[in-house]
């Protein structure tokens, strides 16, 4: 008798090792699925400007469509603009701070920073104040120099967006660009920090 209850002993163990098993198992598969608390799923028309993305007028008649060079005069003014993911048509307008400032500038007016991040004088920048996160970006055709008008920051487009006047306290993140088929094309993430002061 002893014999017998102890090999069923034995069994019960053996199975409650397997239930036990089975049931980490499925915990861990289960977790393997499971976005831990906190940690929202990213909108893909949120998602930042990533290598080959065109660029897409932001606002007017235009909205959508995608910016040749063409499309852009020498000396300005600006364009506002949105990057599109090519494969699937998707306008990363999910964000404001996904807003690029373009502007076609001579070439050889532009540093070798600049110009190594630049096509064909094409320049873009975040279109975000590095103040208090203004949007407002205007284009100062005496000067040529990107102004914000909510507290009077300026920033140089042929120098890296260096600031040159205001309360700014860096410079324009830089978004590198390259020419497919005469498309503005992104050709890298943005240089630095995007935003103001508050994000």
């Amino acid at each position: 008798m002893d014999n017998v209850s102890g090999r069923c002993a034995c069994f019960a163990r053996t199975l409650e090792r397997r239930a036990a098993l089975k049931v980490c198992l499925g915990i861990a598969l289960g977790l393997h699925f499971v976005r831990p608390a906190g940690v929202a799923a990213v909108d893909p028309k949120d998602e930042r400007p990533q290598d080959g993305d065109r660029l897409v007028f932001a606002d007017g008649e235009r909205a959508g469509q995608v910016i040749a060079s063409a499309d852009l005069p020498v000396g300005g003014p600006r364009v506002m603009a949105f990057p599109m993911a090519p494969a699937t048509r998707l306008v990363r307008d999910g964000s404001r701070l996904n807003k690029v400032l373009v502007v076609h500038l001579d070439p050889g007016t532009l540093g070798e920073e600049t110009q190594a991040r630049a096509a064909d004088g094409i320049v873009a920048y975040s279109a975000i104040c590095t103040h208090q996160g203004c949007e407002a970006m205007a284009w100062d055709d005496a000067t040529k120099t990107v102004w914000c008008p909510c507290h009077d920051s300026k920033y140089n487009p042929r120098d890296n967006g260096r600031v040159v006047a205001g309360p700014a306290p860096r410079r324009l993140a830089t978004l590198p660009l390259k020419l497919v088929d005469g498309v503005l094309t992104v050709a890298g993430g943005f240089s630095g920090p995007v935003g103001g002061q508050t994000h």
